[in-house]
């Protein structure tokens, strides 16, 4: 069986996330069942993951999920992150821009070069097609960057203009990666369902029970690093709502469009 959880596992957080899976695993041992001993990491920890019939436990992106893994998994349910702005089990993404970018709104960069980390990401492309067509307005992606701090750092460097970035993403890079004092937030996509927890092979309804006392069991400090407040039951109906956006077609630009190549 499989468990991954790398959807926030970065060195910073990667002990509060070995501790936060040992206490589900230990608390479904506990009550006679069975979960992997530990969690599967690297590149292996999403697509192949998600999509392989072992799966136990996983955290997936919205998009990913309604654009065909639904077929193959159930939700167990959906972190709340408290995330400003949004409901329980909610998220945004930030638009962020070079902190010396004289453009103030989202609205101002339309026709700029966007920077996204990939076609089948709900904060990274979705949300942020979703906000531009929503306004008439025009969303240009010029780079595929492959995470959302490459995205970052693609705006950073001058390669794109702005990037939509996950809104805990943002803040774990904030946190811990100086060079984002030179970015600043311009913007917020509109709330959509946050990342859920997954199950190809176990009981949603006892991993759910395991996940809501494992994050209590952690203790303030790990619930901080990992941003969990709780666990909520977002239907899959919920996810299905949101739209499924035309793949990214990269752009070409104008050399003064991305003038800074630091």
């Amino acid at each position: 069986m499989i468990a991954s959880l790398g959807m926030y596992d970065r060195t910073e957080t990667a002990p509060a996330l070995d501790r936060f899976w040992a206490a589900i695993r230990d608390g479904l041992r506990a009550r006679g069942g069975h979960a992997p001993e530990a969690l599967t990491r690297g590149d292996a920890a999403c697509w192949p993951a998600w999509q392989s019939p072992d799966l136990f436990f996983s955290q997936t992106c919205g998009l990913p999920f309604r654009s065909g893994l639904l077929q193959h998994v159930s939700i167990v349910g959906t972190p709340d992150s408290g995330v400003e702005g949004c409901g329980p089990g909610y998220y945004r993404s930030d638009f962020i821009a070079r902190a010396d970018d004289q453009r103030q709104t989202p609205g101002d960069f339309t026709g700029a070069a966007f920077a996204f980390n990939e076609g089948l990401s709900q904060s990274g492309w979705a949300a942020a097609v979703a906000w531009f067509v929503a306004r008439g307005l025009d969303l240009r992606p010029c780079v595929e960057s492959g995470s959302h701090r490459q995205s970052a750092l693609s705006v950073l460097n001058g390669l794109a203009d702005f990037a939509a970035i996950d809104a805990v993403t943002w803040s774990l890079l904030c946190k811990h990666e100086d060079w984002t004092q030179r970015l600043r937030v311009v913007g917020h996509t509109d709330p959509t369902p946050s990342l859920p927890y997954i199950t190809a092979r176990g009981d949603p309804d006892a991993l759910f029970d395991a996940v809501t006392a494992a994050i209590k069991r952690i203790g303030p400090q790990d619930r901080a690093t990992l941003r969990l407040k709780g666990l909520v039951r977002i239907p899959a109906s919920t996810y299905l709502e949101q739209t499924i956006p035309a793949p990214p077609v990269l752009m070409d630009h104008p050399k003064q469009a991305c003038p800074r190549q630091s």
